[in-house]
């Protein structure tokens, strides 16, 4: 492609000292959600896990996260990392600040943009109304004011490691804005898709907003079908791509799986990777869970019963020990497989008792409730999510509802394992990687109320009939290792991949 570079002046001396010389390498995490500081959903917890797990591993590792209003009144006592500097935007020039945590330097080191016209806003991505206008502008400053002090972070190898469409402009602007600059032109990019079906879709005018040359706005970069796609250029320009599991690399070069972006993630080849996310063993273990009724392992399960007897306390049914309880926590959108449960008859056939966690669309929730009270007994809906309850929730039910009509990898299915809750589940993306049919779940493959209807049937039959066999599944599901340290291996290969490979300008 064209030389497109712009201007990018040179960093002032270091103020935010780096690792040592001696480190191979050095990542920085860009993401627009990240655990316990933001989050809406599985991105946060799942970037804070490949962070700390490379921490721990000896990579320095820095995450870059806006300054949301949020995080500034749960965490009022972060600290300035750096002077105040200004961001070329367009045709703006914006302040950036920069905040860390109070106390002893951290690895991985975690640094928030600040800029209150931005990020002073009551909600991540918007309000009850819809997404904020703005948004790619919003995150346009927060790429670029991130990108502008990494000179001041490490004096080894750089992989900037960008997550989903709001940082996917980081592989764009080093590549362009940035390109022609040694320090910059020696970083490797690597882009992560956790969810393709959010893509950054907007008007070609942003280019200019966020200063970036009309020439992008071409079909080999940015353009999809007269709008400007950002992740779809963070597909282009980054050196190496990966999504949230093997499955589901595999989907996204299908026409039916790939949201319209198949061709680009069929060209990446074998740049592009499918690595299963993990979970936190320490935090999700029934052995040492200190918010859930009774621990309990698989070589103890004594202490299931007494956690399923307090779930249904805790949500008034009916205290029945072989009824099977079916758990669901998810966010109450179209993705999560609701439909499924809705439109047929599914809800009102099944001789069991529901608990479903979590807030979404209203006319799910609103549904969910009409069933709720149709079956008082036997159906409960509480959309006031907490961490807490998703834990009492996974100890006390006895099986778990996943039937999604897409799930790139999916986190809860792996918890609910951990605590002997068994999976029914769509076999799509990480669904199908994490739970083998027949042993640590029930998978069924279309996408009809009655296919729901087998699986959870097959599931009910054997919790009924074959207890012994029932916990044989549990102690199965319960001895899985869905830890981080195979993936996190995985994603160091690929940076150095990215490094050994890496060109700066495609």
């Amino acid at each position: 492609m064209p030389n497109m570079s712009t201007t990018a002046k040179p960093m002032r001396p270091t103020q935010l000292p780096g690792p040592r010389p001696a480190e191979e390498l050095a990542v920085v995490h860009m993401v627009a959600e990240y655990w316990p500081y933001a989050r809406t959903g599985g991105l946060a917890e799942a970037v804070r896990g490949i962070a700390t797990f490379q921490a721990a591993s000896g990579t320095p590792v820095t995450v870059f996260l806006p300054l949301y209003r949020s995080i500034r009144e749960a965490f009022p006592d972060l600290e300035p990392a750096r002077d105040p500097y200004y961001v070329q935007v367009g045709s703006r020039l914006e302040e950036a600040r920069i905040y860390q945590p109070p106390g002893p330097r951290q690895n991985p080191r975690v640094l928030f943009i600040a800029n209150d016209g931005f990020f002073d806003r009551p909600g991540v991505y918007g309000s009850a109304d819809g997404d904020y206008r703005d948004n790619p502008l919003r995150f346009g400053f927060y790429n670029l004011a991130a990108l502008q002090v990494l000179p001041e972070l490490a004096n080894v190898p750089v992989v900037v490691h960008a997550h989903d469409w709001h940082t996917a402009l980081a592989s764009v602007f080093l590549r362009t804005k940035f390109g022609g600059h040694p320090t910059y032109d020696r970083m490797a990019t690597v882009l992560s898709v956790h969810n393709a079906g959010y893509q950054g879709l907007f008007e070609p005018e942003i280019l200019d907003e966020v200063g970036l040359p009309r020439e992008l706005f071409h079909w080999r970069w940015l353009e999809y079908y007269g709008q400007l796609n950002l992740l779809k250029g963070g597909l282009v320009f980054s050196d190496y791509v990966t999504t949230v599991s093997p499955t589901h690399a595999h989907e996204l070069r299908t026409k039916a799986g790939g949201f319209g972006l198949h061709q680009p993630f069929i060209e990446l080849q074998d740049r592009f990777v499918g690595i299963r996310n993990g979970i936190d063993l320490d935090v999700w273990n029934p052995e040492q869970d200190p918010g859930i009724e009774a621990t309990y392992s698989r070589f103890d399960l004594t202490g299931k019963p007494r956690c399923k007897q307090a779930l249904q306390r805790e949500y008034g049914l009916p205290e029945y020990p072989r009824v099977p309880l079916f758990g669901m926590t998810a966010r109450l959108v179209s993705q999560k497989g609701l439909d499924l449960l809705l439109d047929g008859d599914v809800l009102d056939r099944a001789e069991a008792q529901f608990v479903f966690l979590g807030e979404g669309e209203a006319r799910y929730e609103e549904a969910l409730r009409r069933k709720a009270a149709q079956y008082p007994d036997r159906i409960v809906v509480d959309t006031a999510f907490t961490e807490p309850k998703e834990h009492r929730l996974l100890a006390g039910a006895d099986m778990l509802l996943m039937p999604s009509l897409y799930e790139p990898c999916g986190l809860t299915q792996m918890r609910a394992q951990h605590y002997g809750a068994i999976p029914v589940a769509r076999r799509v993306g990480g669904l199908a990687d994490t739970i083998d049919d027949q042993v640590t779940g029930f998978l069924f493959d279309g996408y009809l109320p009655e296919d729901l209807w087998v699986a959870m049937t097959r599931g009910m039959t054997l919790y009924r009939s074959e207890p012994y066999a029932w916990e044989d599944h549990m102690v199965e599901a319960m001895s899985r290792d869905f830890g981080w340290a195979g993936s996190a291996n995985r994603y160091l290969d690929v940076y150095r991949r990215a490094l050994a490979n890496h060109s700066p300008v495609r």
